[in-house]
């Protein structure tokens, strides 16, 4: 019996602590052991239009009506591939699923192609019934432009009251007050990280007040704010900009 394997029942009968058994790929081992599986989808089928819901499967966007005439997903031979129509929506492309849980994760294999420049994704947790945040925006993760970030939106850039007071600014093109700029920074954690046209699987949880991100196994970043302990992750999303292609994805839910 492999070391792994010995490793993994070690797990299950609670004997050892996942991510301390395996530290490598510690946040996928925990979400498989400890956590249950909400949703999979390999996306192997074909959508219907151009629409909302034409991804199927529970899919739905709160972009794709605005351009109705745009398609900006595609299924393709088990890949969904997202193409944004960001100018013409005047939005990056947003496409979401039901999630549910207060610690979990999901599990997403993800590629740039190659087909855009500064391709980007953006991907994680929103809850449109809690007031007081822009678009529910709970927490998330963000790849491209030599960069990977964590950031709390829920307690930072998209509660309404630091959203509308960081907007002053903005228009008048003035630096952030030291006060404002630091609370932000404290929201958010970017690592180096270089993007290239390969197939990656990507791991990213929340567990309490933390964050943390993997990807092929490996821990990236990881990050804690009081806005990532938020009770209900209701939807898990993807924020895609330009153009992304999506291969899998499994989302867990731990509690």
């Amino acid at each position: 019996m492999t070391r792994f394997r010995l490793l993994l029942i070690a797990i299950i009968l609670g004997l050892v602590p996942a991510r301390a058994a395996d530290p490598v790929r510690s946040d996928r081992v925990w979400l498989e052991t400890a956590g249950t599986l909400l949703f999979h989808d390999s996306f192997d089928r074909e959508e219907e239009g151009n629409l909302a819901k034409a991804v199927g499967n529970g899919w739905n966007s709160a972009t794709a009506d605005r351009v109705p005439a745009i398609k900006q997903a595609d299924l393709d031979k088990g890949v969904l591939k997202i193409a944004s129509a960001s100018k013409e929506a005047g939005h990056a492309a947003h496409i979401h699923h039901e999630a549910g849980f207060a610690d979990g994760g999901v599990v997403v294999k993800f590629k740039f192609p190659g087909l855009t420049k500064g391709e980007s994704l953006q991907l994680g947790f929103v809850d449109r019934e809690t007031k007081g945040i822009h678009a529910g925006h709970l927490g998330y993760a963000l790849l491209g432009g030599g960069s990977a970030m964590l950031i709390d939106h829920k307690t930072g850039v998209m509660q309404l009251e630091i959203r509308a007071r960081r907007q002053g600014y903005l228009d008048r093109k003035e630096p952030l007050p030291p006060d404002l700029d630091a609370l932000l920074k404290s929201k958010q954690t970017v690592v180096p990280w270089k993007s290239d046209e390969k197939w990656h699987e990507l791991t990213l949880v929340t567990e309490g007040d933390e964050m943390r991100l993997s990807l092929d196994g490996k821990p990236v970043a990881r990050h804690r704010s009081e806005g990532f302990a938020h009770p209900v992750k209701r939807w898990f999303s993807f924020l895609v900009p330009n153009t992304v292609w999506i291969e899998d994805v499994k989302i867990y839910k731990v509690r």
